[in-house]
Parts: C-alpha cells; sequence; structure tokens
C-alpha cells in the first residue's frame, strides 16, 4: 500500500479508529469468554455435585486437564499453520461450533472414562482460539496498543472462570433438578448453548488480515482495513503470509523460537496454583467436620479473585503499553508471585502452626501476577515485526508448550488427592517464578545489545 499523506491518515483515523478496534475486540472477547468457560466449567462442575455422582475420588479431575492438554498441544501448531491458509473467520467460528457440541455432551455423562474421551475432543476443537487471536492482534494492532488489547482479551480467562462460578451458583439455586438433571449437568448444557452462539457470530465478526478482510464483516469499511495497513507500515509491521516449509525451517532454528516459548511456559506454570482455589475451599471443614463453606460458596469466592485478576491484568498491559516497557513488569509480577508462593510452602508444611487467614490472603495474591501472557505475546510482535511466519509458529510453540507439561505435570505436582497439601506444588512455582524474572533481565539485554 502506497504511503498516505498526513491530512489522509489524519481523514482516516477520524473515520476508521472509534470502530475497528472496538468491534474487533468486542468479536474476541466472546470467542474468550466461551472458550474459557468451557475449559474451567468442569472445575466448577467437579465442586459442584459431579465428583459425588461419578465417584470421583481419585485423580480423574487432573486426568481430565491431561487429556484436554494432550490433544490441545497436537492440534495447536497444525492449527497456527491452516489459519495462514484457510481465513481464521471460517477456522476459528467452525472449530468454536464444535467444541460447544462437545461441551453440551459432557452432561450427559456417566463415568469418567465417557469424560476423557469428550476432553480429547474439546482440546483439538479448543486448541486454535487463544493462539489464533493473540496472532490476529499482531497484524491489526501498533506497539503503543498491542499490551493493552492482548490483555483486554486475556482478561477474559478471568472473565470466563466468573461466569462459569456464577453461572453454577444461579444454576444450583434455580435449575438443580429441573426435568430430572442435576445442577452440573445443567452448567455444561448452558455452557455449550453460549459457545455455539458465539461461533455463529464470529463468521461475521472476526475481521482476518488487513490485506485479506472478511467480506462477511459489514462493520469492517475500506476505511478501517486501509486505516490499519497504512499504520502497521509506519511501524514496520509486515502483512500476513503463509507458512510455508522454508520459513518453519527457518524459524526452527532461531533462538527466539526456543526463549520465548521457555519464558512463557515459566509464567503460565508458576501462577498455576491459582486453578486450585476452589479445592482448597472444598477442603475445609469446621471443628465438627461439616464444611466451612457451601457449594454456592465454594463457587462464588473464587470470582473476587477473578475480580482482581481482570483488573491488574489491563493494569500491566496499559502499563506497559504507555510505558514501552515489557520486562520491567515481567519483572515485578516475578517478585509479587513469589510471595504467596513461599507462604503457601509454608503453610503446606505447617498447616496447624501457620495461620489460615495466610492460605486466603496467599490464594487472593496470585491473582495480582496472572497478567504476564500479553507482556511475553507483545513484546514477541516487537522483536520480529517483520516476520509474521515466525511470531505465528512461536505463539504456536509457546502455548503448545505449556499444555505438553501441563499433560503430566499437573498430575504430578497438583493432584488432586493431595489438595490442598500439595507436597512440591508451592516450592515449584518459586522456582518458576526466579527463572522468570532471570529469563525477562537477560532477553532485555540481548535486544538492548543485540536487537536494537
Amino acid at each position: 500500500m502506497a504511503r498516505l499523506s498526513q491530512r489522509a491518515r489524519e481523514a482516516l483515523a477520524a473515520r476508521a479508529r472509534p470502530r475497528a478496534p472496538t468491534r474487533h475486540l468486542s468479536a474476541d472477547l466472546w470467542v474468550h469468554i466461551s472458550g474459557y468457560l468451557d475449559q474451567t466449567n468442569i472445575s466448577s462442575a467437579y465442586v459442584s455435585g459431579m465428583r459425588e455422582d461419578l465417584g470421583l475420588y481419585g485423580d480423574e479431575l487432573n486426568y481430565f486437564t491431561t487429556y484436554f492438554s494432550i490433544s490441545y498441544c497436537l492440534m495447536l501448531i497444525p492449527s497456527q499453520i491452516i489459519i495462514t491458509y484457510v481465513r481464521p473467520s471460517y477456522w476459528l467460528p467452525g472449530l468454536e461450533i464444535g467444541w460447544g457440541c462437545v461441551t453440551s455432551m459432557i452432561s450427559l455423562v456417566q463415568n469418567a472414562n465417557q469424560v476423557y474421551v469428550l476432553r480429547v475432543l474439546l482440546g483439538l476443537f479448543e486448541s486454535s482460539a487463544w493462539p489464533g487471536m493473540m496472532t490476529l492482534f499482531m497484524y491489526w494492532y501498533t506497539p503503543t496498543e498491542l499490551a493493552k488489547r492482548m490483555g483486554f482479551y486475556h482478561s477474559c480467562q478471568a472473565l470466563g472462570s466468573m461466569v462459569s462460578g456464577a453461572l453454577q451458583v444461579a444454576i444450583l439455586e434455580t435449575l438443580d433438578g429441573t426435568f430430572g438433571i442435576k445442577g452440573w449437568r445443567w452448567l455444561f448444557i448452558i455452557n455449550g448453548i453460549i459457545t455455539l452462539a458465539v461461533g455463529l457470530a464470529g463468521f461475521f465478526m472476526i475481521p482476518d488480515y488487513p490485506n485479506l478482510p472478511n467480506p462477511r464483516a459489514v462493520w469492517l469499511t475500506s476505511d478501517h482495513v486501509a486505516m490499519a495497513s497504512e499504520r502497521l507500515e509506519r511501524h514496520g509491521r509486515a502483512d500476513s503470509k503463509r507458512i510455508t516449509w522454508a520459513s518453519a525451517k527457518r524459524t526452527f532454528s532461531m533462538w527466539i523460537s526456543y526463549f520465548i516459548p521457555t519464558l512463557y511456559i515459566a509464567t503460565v506454570l508458576a501462577q498455576y496454583g491459582y486453578n486450585y482455589f476452589n479445592l482448597f475451599l472444598k477442603s475445609l471443614k469446621n471443628p465438627d467436620g461439616s464444611p466451612t463453606w457451601s457449594t454456592e460458596q465454594v463457587n462464588a469466592i473464587p470470582i473476587l479473585g477473578g475480580a482482581i485478576n481482570v483488573v491488574f491484568v489491563w493494569v500491566w498491559a496499559i502499563l506497559s503499553d504507555v510505558f514501552q516497557t515489557r520486562w520491567t513488569l515481567l519483572v515485578a509480577q516475578g517478585v509479587i508471585g513469589l510471595v504467596p508462593s513461599i507462604i503457601m510452602t509454608v503453610w503446606t508444611a505447617n498447616p496447624q502452626s501457620t495461620p489460615l487467614s495466610a492460605a486466603y490472603a496467599s490464594f487472593f495474591m496470585t491473582y495480582l501476577s496472572l497478567g504476564t501472557a500479553p507482556l511475553v505475546m507483545s513484546w514477541l510482535s516487537d522483536l520480529l515485526p517483520q516476520d509474521p511466519e515466525a511470531r505465528t509458529l512461536i505463539v504456536g510453540y509457546s502455548i503448545a508448550g505449556v499444555y505438553a507439561i501441563l499433560s503430566w505435570s499437573q498430575v504430578l505436582i497438583w493432584p488432586a488427592s493431595q489438595a490442598p497439601y500439595y507436597k512440591y506444588a508451592w516450592q515449584v512455582s518459586i522456582v518458576l517464578w526466579i527463572l522468570v524474572v532471570v529469563m525477562s533481565w537477560a532477553l532485555k539485554i540481548i535486544e538492548i545489545r543485540f536487537l536494537l
């Protein structure tokens, strides 16, 4: 695209910017909310009667994650390649419709083996959502706004978790037993319907690429596309390209293809303990042996943590774009993340002598440091502005690496049968947060000395 004059740029900005980013982002937010809602509903259902009804008294909850993670990992990189050949507005909504159907089918299960099969299918369908959307953001937003957009999108993980907990509370109070269907089964039915609706809307809302816009997105005008292309050109961003065998081999030989995934994996696994807040709450007993918290409360209390998560993901992302720094905020989150990890290490080893309030405070503190992903991914975009094929693949490597490790590690490190007194989990988190701090510092030195 020929470079536009200053007056033409200002005219396009006035017409295009108010609507294009907002509608692009709103479409992607709904995709991610529904996706993470479908990921977290298994935990909400588990503490709301699923465990008792299906006789899940071992580590089945961990294996639900294992089977999901294996299929998610196997499909993720092929999906990243496919979206460079097939319009994302076809591929992503089509898969979302598939996982909506599978989610609804979980309401019919009678044993753990049936859940395992459906979780495999769910992982295959859902593997495209987060990495596909993160990749699209890199084509539409500039360095001064990319972390914010990614942060708003990433915060939908928390919103999905909050919606899942709130939805389960509402279902238990209103639908439990309706038509002879238990409340936790209604959760999967309603989640599936929501996902199907979002998937259908995605055919019209996902914008595809600036150099190949979605013709069904009637809200996406030629002005939007022209403005997006001109802004990316001005910031040295290349247009989307199909991933070929040559570009895949080239990416595989790049050091950053290993450094960024390792950093990303460390950030995700370091903060993983917050996922088990509801198991911690469910495990607590009064002196007479009765549960400290009701099922509704076990689902509702983590909603506060999700709200903290949303706020701080936005805070970290906005600060990153405003001050144009990624590494300092990654280091800050690493330091913050160390505090609850250390406290929980002490509490799990000495629960009788360590105040229970310390454990409550620690779980809520873990939500302060969940804003690392937008910073890592926006940093990747900053480092490789002219290599869209490598960016797309490295996003895939990073997330596939997380799920490859989760497929086996959470069974060993966070076994449900040990909850909440995990033997090694919080110690592992300490090591990983230290690794995050060191790697962020090292990457910044490399960027300054060799890449700028």
